[in-house]
């Protein structure tokens, strides 16, 4: 392969990453709001369902360039395996496995999800919740290889990171308005 053809798929592949980084972290926002206890109701939930099953079309786009490109460029050596089976790859073993195992990890909840009427609500509820490990082990991995002379790559990653822990922070403190509604209900004495 030419060099500048390498190049090219280099830059693409970073570009893709950071791409996904980014889909990602929005999709994993938007499915957080969505299974929140303080969920959006009537008409904003269907249009944040929509906007979270969209937007993870377009991270499988991204997500499926940025694989490709990374294992056909040669400035490193990530086999196919390896961009699919975790602790595989000679070249920084951990990073390139926390990709692999997002990578993984969305085919299995993009899987279900194309089948959720054929699988069992349960199932596809723990194996959807398989994202509170997908997403982290990504912006890890985006964190730790966001390399070349930009600090901007991990700077993206690290901004993607503030904000989906702030999303998870919020679900887990958020009461539900009805909730607080019914205490203060509850608190009041009979007559």
């Amino acid at each position: 392969m030419s060099p500048a053809a390498n190049e090219i798929l280099w830059v693409v592949s970073r570009a893709t990453g950071v791409a996904a980084t980014v889909l990602l972290t929005v999709v994993f926002i938007l499915g957080v709001m969505l299974s929140g206890r303080r969920r959006p109701t009537g008409t904003q939930t269907t249009v944040i369902t929509g906007l979270h099953r969209n937007l993870a079309l377009g991270l499988t786009v991204f997500l499926t360039a940025h694989v490709i490109t990374a294992v056909v460029e040669t400035y490193v050596d990530i086999g196919w395996v390896s961009a699919l089976v975790p602790f595989t790859s000679a070249y920084e073993p951990v990073w390139v496995s926390l990709g692999a195992i997002a990578f993984d990890l969305l085919i299995a909840v993009t899987m279900t999800s194309l089948l959720r009427h054929r699988v069992p609500d349960m199932w596809w509820q723990r194996i959807h919740a398989l994202a509170y490990v997908l997403w982290p082990a990504a912006i890890v991995h985006g964190i730790a290889l966001g390399t070349g002379s930009g600090w901007v790559l991990r700077a993206i990653s690290i901004t993607c990171l503030a904000a989906g822990i702030g999303a998870v922070i919020y679900r887990l403190v958020a009461h539900q308005p009805d909730k607080t509604r019914r205490h203060q209900i509850r608190e009041q004495p009979w007559r």
